[in-house]
């Protein structure tokens, strides 16, 4: 996300009606509904981690401990179980 002067992109008018509101501060304004992108759209980073969950999975159907996978992945047995589970359903 990268700011933009006000000034530079509004009209005058449009400007001046958002000043009586709020002024001098800093305003999020989400994107369109029809133009989010989904998680991970931007990045690599989604197929990372269905990568990483699929080792996870490999290792633990290898005969690898819950334990050593959380301790390995810097996760919690309860995420690594919700690994296998999701990887296994989907």
């Amino acid at each position: 996300m990268g700011y933009k002067k006000a000034n530079d992109v509004l009209p005058q008018h449009l400007l001046s009606a958002v000043q009586q509101y709020i002024d001098g501060e800093y305003m999020y304004i989400p994107r369109k509904e029809d133009s989010k992108l989904p998680w991970g759209a931007n990045t690599d980073t989604r197929n990372i981690v269905k990568a990483r969950n699929r080792e996870i999975l490999d290792k633990r159907l290898a005969g690898c401990s819950v334990g050593d996978l959380a301790e390995e992945y810097f996760l919690s047995e309860k995420a690594i179980y919700k690994i296998i589970n999701a990887c296994k359903n989907g």
